[in-house]
């Protein structure tokens, strides 16, 4: 299978477990495991939900080395690589493509608000020396910038391995857009809980979701029921889904995916590293009610 056929399916970004402070790659390991056994289709590593402008370069570049050493080809690591600095952007990028990723995920660059002609250069320039097939991260409520589809086409235009994008965006039309001029091999994963359905319905090829590191085998299945045509399964999925779908965005994400983590057993604490900060006494209680009025079982607290 090529490696543009396995960009598909459900593909968690993984959390950052933290131990005292440092990142606690064994739990990575664990937590790599635990999603294979669960039947997803692939890990994103440094996404968003790993809290990445927390971490060094040199920890980031860890996380991919171990994701793909973990894996050892059983399912598709995709490296999210991108900065708001060209060069950390290259350095995590030129790791990540020796270390073995499968793909590549570039967020756009966030805070500047570069305009359209230089994130087309952004692009090009970065992925000018590289075969690794790679993806825009298109997440504008993060960084405050969009790409418009003659950036799309400019930058496809200028990059035979520019695949695809993470679409984190409440706007289908854009996606029924991008699928027209690109045609249905390109790549477009949902980036938004809400949307894991009705994007997948209109065409996009898998999930790029938080609530994965929660509940992987049901974003698996709905990511397979949709791919066999089987549309009634996979919106009855969505609706299970529903509640801890809107959970996840309680607090800024990951607060409530990593204290519903502990809750649940998967990770043994939710620690973040600052301006990140844990669940509130508050928040910990609206999101217990949730996991049990799921019927998830849940592990001692703390």
């Amino acid at each position: 299978m090529s490696t543009l056929q396995r960009l598909r399916g459900s593909i968690p970004p993984l959390i950052t477990p933290f131990r005292n402070g440092e990142v606690d790659y064994d739990a990575y390991a664990r937590l790599i495991e635990f999603q294979i056994a669960e039947g997803s289709h692939g890990i994103l590593v440094n996404g968003t939900t790993s809290e990445p402008s927390t971490l060094t370069v040199a920890e980031r570049n860890r996380l991919v080395s171990v994701a793909v050493e973990t894996v050892a080809g059983r399912i598709t690591v995709v490296a999210a690589t991108g900065s708001q600095s060209l060069a950390e952007s290259a350095e995590l990028t030129e790791h990540a493509v020796e270390a073995g990723a499968d793909a590549l995920l570039i967020v756009t660059p966030y805070y500047i608000r570069p305009p359209q002609r230089g994130l087309v250069r952004y692009y090009l320039e970065l992925t000018a020396k590289i075969e690794t097939p790679w993806m825009i991260y298109h997440i504008p409520g993060r960084t405050a910038v969009s790409v418009t589809l003659d950036t799309l086409k400019a930058i496809r235009s200028g990059s035979a391995h520019f695949v695809g994008m993470k679409h984190a965006v409440n706007d289908l039309g854009f996606v029924s857009e991008c699928l027209h001029a690109f045609g249905p091999e390109f790549r477009i994963f949902v980036g938004l809980e809400e949307l894991s359905f009705p994007m997948m319905a209109v065409g996009a090829c898998g999930l790029m979701n938080a609530v994965g590191n929660l509940r992987p085998r049901a974003l698996a299945e709905l990511s397979d029921a949709v791919e066999a045509g089987d549309l009634a399964r996979a919106r009855a999925l969505h609706d299970a889904l529903l509640e801890i779908n809107k959970a996840v965005f309680y607090d800024t994400n990951p607060i409530p995916m990593k204290y519903m983590m502990m809750r649940c057993g998967i990770i043994p604490r939710n620690e973040h590293r600052l301006p990140m900060a844990p669940a509130t006494e508050e928040l910990a209680a609206k999101l217990d009610e949730v996991l049990e009025r799921a019927g998830l079982p849940l592990a001692a607290e703390g």
